[in-house]
């Protein structure tokens, strides 16, 4: 089967490998992002699926899919099926139409469930237990194509977007593997989505990682988790900007006068000798772990205590 693999970051890496290991298949191009200056230095990088696919097949990096160019391109290959994961553009009708058995997409969740650009995040975010792989045909619209196959996927109690998302990419390459197979036989008789169901994953801004302390602390944990690396999740501490990990404590229990009085206000901290807690919303309170003030190396939660000279009472937030 002749194969057409548009992708550009680490997610979709796994696809490409076992499509070019795999003898069903000749991929005679792989479509990525141009080469863009990337961090601090501004140094111009290639994205993770070029890396992989340099010395292997011919590679096209066009500015826009939606050029002249870019038609002419796939006309010319006039491949089987295109096989797209994370690419980062739209994809226009006229180059749907080309390949005999269409566009497969893999999508991070059980459409309809959180289309758009931040399925794994918000999935943790929402504190959800399951999420899962959806293989689809892609159609002009956000997500909305017709399913072809899925597997539900266990999301672990502590697991972070970053390695929800390693383990979710392994395990999306044999399924797009068994997709275009099935598709080639007429095995699959893909399905309509029911669009009533459908949740959304926006993409991520720096401003949903600010700290909403009347959450709970649970809440907030999967926040941290979710939003890992970036934009992670911060708050003010003496006015400055301060990024923070921890997890849920076990409940208390008892909570003597002195705790009874502090924890009226999220976001108050508690120091003792055990540990460093912030109150969140509903009396929970989180551990801290490790904190970051802007400009400042990641310390951990008591060597935090010890440089700020903090005592019970302070507040994040302000």
């Amino acid at each position: 089967m002749r194969i057409v693999f548009c992708g550009t970051p680490e997610f979709a890496v796994p696809t490409l490998r076992g499509l070019l290991a795999n003898p069903e298949f000749a991929v005679a191009a792989v479509v990525t992002q141009p080469d863009r200056p990337r961090g601090r230095g501004q140094r111009v990088s290639v994205s993770a699926v070029k890396e992989v696919a340099a010395d292997a097949v011919r590679i096209y990096q066009p500015e826009s899919v939606k050029s002249d160019g870019a038609y002419d391109f796939f006309a010319e290959i006039q491949p089987d099926a295109v096989v797209i994961i994370a690419y980062g553009q739209i994809i226009p009708r006229r180059l749907l139409e080309i390949p005999r058995l269409g566009w497969m997409n893999l999508h991070a969740s059980l459409l309809p469930k959180y289309r758009g650009a931040a399925p794994i995040a918000w999935a943790i975010i929402n504190g959800e237990s399951t999420t899962g792989l959806t293989t689809m045909r892609l159609d002009p619209g956000l997500d909305t194509g017709p399913i072809l196959m899925q597997r539900e996927i266990a999301i672990g109690s502590d697991e972070t977007a970053p390695e929800l998302a390693k383990r979710m990419a392994e395990l999306g390459a044999p399924l797009v593997v068994e997709s275009l197979i099935k598709l080639e036989r007429g095995e699959i008789r893909p399905i309509p989505q029911e669009s009533t169901q459908a949740s959304y994953a926006p993409m991520l801004t720096k401003e949903q990682g600010r700290i909403d302390w009347s959450l709970t602390a649970g809440e907030i944990y999967y926040r941290i988790r979710g939003l890992a690396p970036w934009p992670g999740t911060f708050s003010t501490f003496r006015g400055r900007l301060c990024h923070i990990w921890g997890r849920p404590s076990a409940p208390a229990a008892t909570a003597g006068p002195a705790l009874k009085a502090i924890a009226q206000d999220a976001g108050t901290l508690i120091v003792s000798d055990a540990a460093i807690e912030v109150i969140c919303g509903k009396g929970t309170r989180l551990q801290i772990e490790s904190v970051q003030i802007e400009g400042r190396k990641r310390v951990s939660g008591q060597e935090f205590v010890n440089g700020a000279r903090l005592g019970s009472g302070e507040r994040f937030g302000v």
